[in-house]
């Protein structure tokens, strides 16, 4: 099952981009590319969900036909 999840990405002054979110308690993912952490994220998200015993997936809405997207293009 795939569910939706909100990301908060931020780029820190290190230069990297740290990640958390609000839906799944605990995800932390850090990386030196907006892709990077995303994919990080995804990973981390997957294994919190996976192993919090009796986590409710069914409050984690799921993905359906059609959904926002925010699209980031550079100029």
């Amino acid at each position: 099952m795939e569910h939706l999840l909100n990301l908060h990405i931020e780029h820190l002054p290190e230069g990297v981009y740290l990640a958390t979110s609000d839906d799944v308690q605990g995800l932390v993912a850090q990386g030196r590319t907006i892709a990077e952490t995303i994919e990080i994220a995804r990973d981390v998200a997957k294994k919190l969900i996976e192993a919090q015993v009796g986590f409710n997936q069914s409050a984690l809405p799921t993905v359906s036909e059609s959904f926002d997207y925010p699209l980031i293009v550079a100029t």
